[in-house]
């Protein structure tokens, strides 16, 4: 019998497009390093991606809008990213297409909504009371049914709790002994017993009882320090559509109709605006009482240009409410017609009088030097063996076509050398694979040829 050892494939499949890219590779000062944190050249723009990271994170910034414009294949979206990299995961990043908003099932307006309330977080810090320890007594005190008859009803539940410091005995209402019995709580197992909402939590199986065996069901936890009854503060990230979401639903009885009515459902309910005001008003009322505070986040927007007029004339309003995230629009296109107008020809496709609202980052086509490192990093991120000679005609290949092209074309090479028997790709291998395959510039080249061969 033959037993192979099965790889892991869950770090190979996760290589997308800007999986090198780890931040803006700024240094102390702000100022950009030519080649840092998966970044090449634009220093000018990740210079000014720098002073709004800056500024997002001192709360300054909400309410703002950023436009990121260049040509296709020079980094806008990378530059999104190394954003929401530079903030870390504690700040809402909320990514989306221009395109998205056309759905059939809701507005266009509120897809964008909902989109502005994901990239709002709010922090919610509560201090909680509970009772936290080894259980080393559990009995449920029983009485007569006071409806009567032969059963008998609990009571109340005397429980006693044991941690490093002491213990502690607590008459228990018989609802937590239910929750008790749900959690399949035992003696010698460490719970902890919030006091305001008599939720209970069975954290595992106290180690005391930690037997000599090498396989266990059981998750064994080391015995509690401190206190029976101490306070915790506990953190919550939520988004302002999760509140949304969880307030939307209805709270329907369990009667045939509700249930019914809850099935014939469509899958989206649209969230009205006066449900989104009532929650405003309850986190602001969390934010006067110090109990929450708002986290500002960012929402990107590619392809800014698929949206339309009645879309852009939306966002001013969004923009100007009191709760906004910092909201970040992309686009590759230069003068073009607005969506959803029939003469009016704006810069980027944009009206306006939105443009005049936005700060505009350029970014630059690449000069070769620049393919090439980029180029290095990607084989690098794939895990690719290129030598340099096959880099440089790679780079020259992205200087005549486009760098998209120059980089899906290391994965074929890598195939092209691991079938020649080498596993490192040479000139050879890339000129091999640059023949069976197309940029679009010559295939325009060729479909303008041979027009008339076409169908029209």
């Amino acid at each position: 019998m033959k037993i192979e050892e099965v790889k892991s494939t869950a770090k190979t499949q996760r290589i997308s497009a800007h999986s090198h890219i780890k931040g803006l590779g700024l240094d102390e000062n702000g100022i950009p390093i030519q080649m840092a944190a998966g970044l090449v050249g634009q220093e000018t723009a990740r210079e000014a991606a720098g002073v709004v990271v800056d500024m997002i994170r001192s709360k300054k910034m909400a309410g703002r809008a950023l436009l990121l414009a260049g040509p296709p294949g020079t980094g806008k979206t990378a530059i999104a990213l190394a954003i929401a990299q530079e903030l870390g995961n504690k700040v809402p990043f909320c990514p989306m297409v221009g395109s998205e908003v056309y759905s059939t099932e809701i507005k266009k307006t509120e897809v964008l909504m909902e989109n502005f309330r994901r990239a709002i977080g709010l922090r919610i810090r509560e201090t909680k009371e509970v009772y936290e320890g080894e259980v080393t007594e559990l009995t449920p005190v029983e009485t007569e049914n006071p409806a009567g008859g032969y059963g008998k009803t609990v009571s109340h539940v005397i429980i006693g709790l044991k941690t490093a410091k002491g213990t502690k005995q607590l008459k228990l209402d018989p609802t937590i002994y239910e929750s008790l019995q749900k959690e399949k709580v035992e003696v010698g197992d460490v719970i902890y017993i919030e006091a305001n909402s008599g939720a209970v939590k069975r954290q595992g199986r106290s180690d005391t009882f930690a037997t000599e065996f090498d396989l266990e069901a059981e998750e064994y936890v080391p015995l509690p320090k401190g206190d029976v009854h101490k306070k915790k503060e506990v953190v919550q990230d939520v988004t302002l559509h999760d509140l949304d979401c969880a307030n939307a639903k209805p709270q329907g009885g369990h009667d045939i109709m509700s249930m019914m009515g809850q099935l014939m459902k469509p899958k989206k309910t649209e969230i009205t605006d006066k449900l989104r005001k009532e929650i405003n008003k309850v986190v602001n009322k969390y934010i006067d009482q110090g109990i929450a505070e708002l986290v500002p986040g960012v929402l990107f927007i590619d392809e800014v240009h698929m949206l339309d007029i009645e879309t852009f004339t939306y966002l001013h309003r969004a923009l100007e409410s009191a709760i906004a995230p910092i909201v970040i629009f992309a686009t590759n296109r230069g003068r073009c017609q607005i969506r959803g107008t029939e003469d009016i020809v704006s810069p980027h496709g944009i009206p306006l009088d939105l443009l005049d609202r936005l700060l505009i980052i350029r970014t630059l086509p690449y000069n070769k030097t620049e393919l090439l490192q980029i180029l290095k990093l990607r084989a690098t991120t794939e895990g690719i063996a290129i030598d340099d000679e096959a880099l440089a005609a790679l780079a020259e290949i992205g200087a005549n076509s486009t760098l998209r092209y120059a980089a899906q074309l290391l994965s074929p090479a890598a195939l092209a050398a691991r079938a020649g028997g080498t596993s490192c790709v040479g000139t050879p291998h890339v000129q091999s694979v640059h023949e069976l395959f197309l940029d679009a510039k010559s295939s325009a080249r060729i479909l303008t040829q041979h027009s008339d061969k076409y169908m029209k």
